[in-house]
């Protein structure tokens, strides 16, 4: 995948003015970044009453431009601006405070747009604008901020470094190649109509710095007497990748031939085989530059020509870099070429957490808090990245022999940033085992931090009592709304009703009744039991027998004499 790719025409000028307030650019990284960032785009407008409004424009754009790509790959767009604006704001405010003299603020407009996999995230604050041009027809793409005062007279409601937070616009709309993008300060949009910016472009769609310098000279013999500006982007490809390109590119490596012990491969000397299924193989290798050990893991020779299992085993190695944990499985970066498709990560002995359970059906309860403890850490190495497992469960989880916890097999993973790359591939939308997979799976919903809390529940549930909550999976919506929640404490009769209290919320039917972090779950799992130890609800004949004997020697009595009745009338 190569990213998007964009044509670019700027002209800008002081007009009336004494001064150019206005900061504008553009930013097309090179080819990594390229793929998984996208291409930045800004335009602000410093406010000229503040002696600090260059410094302020030119702030704001450049911080975007240049700490935008400096984000994690793994993330939205959306955050990794949003991360890059709140702190640029922050420091516009401080610096103005720091003056003590409102004359020499540091506010701004801004307006900035990412073009990433086909989709144009535009972020806003201010009258600064945005506007795409499609076929003659120019759709603005932002809406100003100004609040009028009387008098044909208005000023701006929002914009940066007025407060100490801010609230910025977001949208996110798909573009398609030809599409122009017209970045513009008000000292142009307001003294241009829409018709007159479409029919400029059209005359000079070879030139589009032409473009941009006659949009800017026909507002302001319109009479604009503010800075002028006029950035204008026109995309040339949107990023999204065809079909046969974006498989081409996954399947570039063939798959690995028949591994054994004794043989060589790509640097590797191959021990001895760890596992193997119907989807892949794992084998234990030694590396002959370094003598280190490690773990190959090579796709199966049945999904050579299934582009979707391409994509799912490629993703692994990317999610699997981009995650640092203890709790983590590490990926191992190649040091050389490599000729086939495989995957290379730390190699250290340990068993499976379903091999755990077999072994330890009635655990320790603090040892399974201990356990969980160190799955929500590595699960948090996840979130903070904004990627969801997605497929816990014993069998991806190891337990070394001094009781360090890893969770391996991130084939399933999904990535917000990765999910904003276009994709022809379509993939499943079940991905993970049915005994652990959340509700919303099954509804149609979009998963979130809060699937994978559920699939913990059900791990943690399942370790101390041998069962599932709910008796079994979610293997559809049907079992969604049938199946009922069966107390721990009935499996196992030393289960404290807080702990159980702290299971049933963690695996909530519905999401938002779901405990809302993997911190709040551990922290309940580990709550202390109120005095009395494990009072959990207890029958009758166990709270008070005499109770239940007097009752059911009522109801006896009552029986006897309608019967009685019933056999006096005959």
């Amino acid at each position: 995948m190569t990213g998007p790719r964009v044509s670019i025409g700027q002209h800008s000028i002081a007009g009336a003015k004494a001064r150019n307030d206005d900061s504008w650019g553009v930013v097309v990284p090179g080819p990594a970044l390229l793929a998984t960032h996208g291409i930045a785009m800004a335009i602000a407008d410093g406010m000229s009453s503040s002696e600090g409004a260059k410094e302020a424009s030119e702030s704001c754009v450049k911080s975007f431009l240049e700490d935008y790509f400096c984000t994690h790959a793994s993330w939205s767009v959306k955050k990794s601006v949003g991360v890059v604006l709140r702190a640029v704001n922050g420091w516009l405010h401080a610096q103005g405070q720091r003056q003590h003299d409102s004359e020499r603020g540091m506010v701004t407009t801004f307006s900035g747009l990412v073009l990433k996999g086909g989709t144009a995230h535009v972020f806003h604050a201010g009258d600064s604008r945005i506007a795409r041009l499609r076929e003659g027809m120019v759709e603005p793409l932002t809406r100003d901020h100004r609040v009028r005062i009387g008098r044909g007279r208005e000023h701006l409601a929002r914009a940066f470094g007025m407060g100490q937070n801010i609230e910025v616009d977001y949208r996110a709309e798909p573009v398609e190649a030809g599409d122009v993008l017209l970045f513009t300060t008000d000292g142009v949009h307001d003294h241009l109509p829409p018709a007159e910016f479409a029919s400029i472009v059209a005359a000079n769609a070879g030139d589009l710095a032409a473009a941009a310098e006659r949009i800017v000279a026909r507002a302001l013999e319109n009479g604009s007497d503010d800075n002028l500006t006029c950035q204008i982007v026109r995309i040339e490809d949107s990023g999204r990748p065809d079909e046969a390109g974006h498989v081409r590119a996954l399947a570039a490596l063939p798959f690995p031939p028949e591994l054994a012990p004794g043989m060589r491969f790509d640097g590797y000397a191959i021990v001895r085989e760890l596992h193997a299924s119907k989807r892949t193989q794992v084998y234990l290798a030694r590396d002959e530059a370094s003598g280190a050990m490690a773990v190959l893991k090579t796709p199966s020779v049945n999904f050579e020509d299934d582009p979707v299992y391409i994509e799912m085993f490629g993703r692994e190695e990317w999610v699997g870099r981009l995650v640092a944990s203890p709790h983590v499985l590490k990926v191992l970066p190649p040091d050389r070429p490599r000729r086939h498709l495989y995957i290379a990560t730390e190699y250290f002995e340990a068993r499976t957490l379903r091999q755990w359970m077999d072994e330890n059906p009635r655990p320790d309860i603090g040892a399974v808090r201990d356990i969980v403890g160190q799955i929500a850490k590595g699960l948090q190495a996840f979130h903070r990245k904004e990627i969801i497992h997605q497929d816990l469960k014993p069998g991806n989880v190891m337990i070394d022999r001094h009781g360090a916890v890893k969770i391996i097999d991130f084939g399933s993973a999904r990535a917000a940033g990765l999910d904003e790359m276009a994709s022809s591939v379509e993939r499943p939308r079940l991905v993970g085992t049915i005994d652990y997979t959340a509700p919303e799976y099954h509804l149609g919903e979009r998963p979130t931090d809060r699937s994978d809390i559920y699939a913990l529940g059900v791990l943690t549930y399942e370790m101390l009592t041998g069962a599932l909550p709910y008796g079994k999976g979610f293997a559809n919506a049907r079992d969604v709304a049938r199946l009922a929640y069966v107390p721990a404490w009935r499996v196992r009769d030393d289960i404290a009703v807080p702990l159980d209290a702290a299971l049933a919320q963690a695996v909530h039917k519905r999401p938002a009744e779901r405990t809302e972090a993997l911190s709040a779950f551990v922290a309940d799992l580990n709550r202390p039991s109120p005095e009395g130890g494990y009072e959990r609800p207890r029958p009758l004949i166990e709270r008070n027998p005499v109770a239940l004997w007097r009752a059911a020697a009522v109801v006896l009595a009552v029986a006897n004499v309608a019967l009685l009745y019933l056999l006096s009338r005959g």
